[in-house]
């Protein structure tokens, strides 16, 4: 890997960390607020609404200006996110200020592997960088967890500052206190970042132009034989598991008991298997290859519905280890194929505020649609049938699709292939 590649990772992994033990930590805010159940599902579409709503711009704004310096931007804005949660601001509009800097954050960290690394190289730098991101929501989900808990939290907060007030009271807001410095040091490795020395390309002085720019940049995505099939199947991955994050938060609650620091070790189960997936999938698989992984799409999602008849907390880690392997394997490869096109058809940048755009709003309707349920009555483990079905069902689809494309348009679908099986043609 080139110089600078693993300073991208290290920033990486720190603000993933401190995103997702925010989440735990947010969950937690609300809770001890008496917030009704409703508002902590609603954190996971809060967090996903700036991904849609910015998205014609924070493409554009990373082609813009050296990545480095857009994700240091960016971490600065979940910090102050942070703070505004820690002073008053409700939980559900700060934790949307934070996911405003992870919005203009993840074109930046994604597309700066296209600028640095060759297609060869694709799949396994997101080997790496999925393989970092599941790690930082493993430890993030666990330290977050720990951070609320009993133990962590009555310490730092008898911690005593003379002719400081703090207005730390609660362990929610002590562990939020400890993750703005998780930021910062994310925000340090952004300076260490290397310029890849790519042409900026400055954004128009008139900001809506870039509207209709964003919409064809997403019509030439969805109209690319294999990067339609890609972004159809992230959308759809991320999706659904943006939201089982916090339904396995509920599921362990009603199934087994469990408090939110307990449950929180069992989303970092899930991440485990999907680590493992990822690993895997960037050893084994290349480019060309990442259309053969969908079945095990469509097996993922039957797989959820079983998670209802589980009881036991020693059949269901290994279980959801498995889980989330076969979505590391699924999404790593379909992930490199979609920056591949995407990078060849319109810039890094752009590519990927297409990509989050569509998966980002995907996450805002589940979670939107699953808020609603729940406020209306509906239980973990419907959820869990519901998202199944969906994710099963659609895979099935996509798969249809794909055939469709081989028997209709193969000439171009081969031709797309070559390209991703030569350096040469990549950028």
């Amino acid at each position: 890997m080139k110089r600078g590649f693993f300073t991208i990772m290290s920033a990486q992994f720190f603000s993933s960390l401190a995103d997702n033990a925010l989440f735990v930590a947010a969950v937690q805010l609300l809770k001890t607020g008496g917030a009704p159940v409703w508002q902590q599902a609603a954190l996971v579409p809060m967090f996903a609404l700036f991904y849609v709503l910015l998205a014609p711009y924070v493409g554009a704004f990373a082609d813009a200006l050296p990545k480095g310096r857009v994700m240091l931007i960016s971490n600065t804005i979940k910090i102050v996110g942070c703070l505004l949660m820690l002073f008053g601001t409700h939980p559900l509009m700060s934790y949307a200020i934070v996911g405003l800097g992870a919005a203009a954050y993840s074109p930046a960290k994604y597309g700066i592997l296209t600028e640095l690394l060759p297609a060869s190289q694709l799949v396994k730098a997101n080997g790496w960088i999925e393989g970092l991101t599941i790690a930082s929501i493993i430890l993030g989900v666990l330290v977050g967890g720990q951070l609320v808990g009993t133990m962590v939290s009555s310490r730092m907060l008898s911690l005593d500052f003379p002719f400081i007030d703090t207005s730390v009271d609660t362990p929610a807001e002590a562990a939020i206190s400890a993750l703005i410095f998780v930021y910062v040091l994310a925000a340090w490795f952004n300076t260490r970042i290397p310029d890849t020395g790519v042409e900026m390309r400055p954004m128009p002085r008139n900001k809506l132009e870039l509207l209709p720019d964003f919409w064809r940049c997403n019509t030439r995505l969805w109209q690319d034989k294999l990067g339609q099939i890609s972004l159809a199947t992230t959308t759809l991955f991320w999706g659904v598991s943006g939201n089982l994050r916090y339904i396995v938060l509920a599921w362990a609650a009603a199934a087994l008991g469990y408090s939110v620091t307990q449950a929180s070790s069992l989303v970092g189960v899930v991440a485990v298997g999907t680590a493992v997936g990822a690993v895997v999938a960037s050893v084994r698989m290349k480019l060309d290859q990442a259309t053969s992984v969908m079945p095990l799409g469509i097996g993922m999602g039957l797989l959820v519905i079983l998670l209802n008849f589980i009881d036991n907390v020693w059949v269901a880690a290994p279980f959801l280890v498995l889980l989330g392997g076969l979505g590391g394997f699924l999404v790593v490869p379909m992930n490199a194929l979609l920056q591949h096109r995407g990078h060849n058809l319109m810039g890094a940048g752009r590519s990927i505020a297409v990509q989050n755009f569509n998966e980002q709003a995907c996450i805002l309707s589940l979670g939107g649609i699953y808020s609603l349920s729940t406020g209306l009555g509906l239980s973990a483990f419907g959820a869990i049938t519901g998202f199944g079905l969906l994710v099963a069902g659609f895979m099935w689809l996509i798969k249809i699709w794909h055939a469709r494309n081989l028997a209709h348009h193969r000439d171009e679908v081969e031709h797309l292939l070559e390209i991703a099986r030569n350096d040469n043609h990549h950028g």
